[in-house]
């Protein structure tokens, strides 16, 4: 038999009530101590920072990280990788986030959430002086065309934008599928484009993948939505260029720093912040667990995993 630990209380009781069919189930927030005796599966989440030092700390017994999420940019994978422990994740997300972007998107454009706070503060004058910028039609940007961004450029057909995209790989099929056009280098991108949605995974490579130099390449009526992960942004740079005007409007689920969020965004009324709700919805977050529950299973059965990442 196994013994899970699992990082977070906030997962349904009757998940980590179905896990004790494979061993015995731990809560612990912190990456030593008693309760890490004996462990051979951490249940993570996104929001744990699984880096070498973490990693380190982890007694020998500890086999399998499951992480409940699809990115893995919280584990250190070579640190996990050294000491022979498997990474699984849940890739289950894709309609979900897709739909969050698409609702920042539509959110941001049309100033809803500014046209809610005045209203709600009596304001009502103000908000019909306050216009937002028209979504249909408009040429959309999407970087990283993978199952998420996809999955967004089948919603912006729906309002018969032009889909235009970037990334490591061309993906010919998907073009035809979706109408879309690829763009070989970001830079002619954010040019050529209305609306910017990051779509790709955080890695060494995307860190900071939207700073100074490339903001100064958006045309000032640009808009830029983030479903991605927080560190794709420069964030410093994005309130310079937003204060600037050198870019019209921000939509951002994800932060640089999170839960931690740059005090300046806050208090601009052409960015629209939600707080890392791409994957918050029940149907969802009971894929993910149901997912990580699999991967748990199968590897407790053979060894394997559905979703091997590491």
């Amino acid at each position: 038999m196994h013994t899970i630990l699992v990082t977070t209380a906030l997962l349904p009781r009757a998940f980590t009530d179905s896990l004790q069919q494979f061993g015995e189930v731990r809560l612990a927030h912190d990456y030593s101590g008693e309760l890490w005796s004996g462990v051979t599966i951490v249940l993570a989440t996104v929001m744990d920072a699984l880096q070498a030092e973490q990693i380190a700390a982890m007694p020998e017994s500890v086999q399998l990280i499951a992480n409940i999420g699809v990115g893995t940019d919280n584990i250190d994978l070579a640190a996990a990788a050294a000491r022979g422990i498997a990474v699984s994740n849940t890739p289950v997300v894709t309609e979900d986030t897709a739909d969050l972007a698409m609702a920042l998107l539509l959110d941001t454009c049309r100033r809803l959430s500014a046209g809610e706070r005045f209203l709600r503060a009596d304001q009502w004058l103000q908000a019909q002086g306050k216009l937002g910028v028209r979504v249909h039609s408009k040429k959309l940007g999407i970087v990283g065309f993978g199952d998420i961004g996809q999955a967004l450029a089948r919603r912006a057909r729906g309002f018969n934008m032009e889909i235009f995209y970037w990334g490591p790989r061309r993906k010919e099929a998907a073009e035809q599928a979706l109408g879309a056009t690829y763009i070989d280098s970001l830079e002619a991108l954010v040019g050529a484009v209305d609306i910017v949605s990051l779509n790709c995974p955080l890695t060494a490579e995307t860190h900071h993948l939207v700073d100074a130099a490339l903001l100064d390449k958006f045309p000032a009526h640009s808009v830029l939505i983030n479903t991605g992960r927080g560190p794709l942004i420069d964030e410093q740079a994005l309130v310079a260029a937003l204060q600037a005007g050198k870019l019209a409007a921000a939509g951002l689920d994800v932060f640089e720093r999170e839960p931690e969020v740059t005090a300046a965004l806050k208090t601009m009324d052409n960015v629209v912040l939600t707080p890392h709700i791409g994957s918050a919805t029940a149907e969802c977050r009971g894929d993910m667990v149901r997912r990580a529950a699999g991967n748990i299973a199968q590897y407790v059965k053979d060894g394997t995993l559905i979703d091997r990442v590491a």
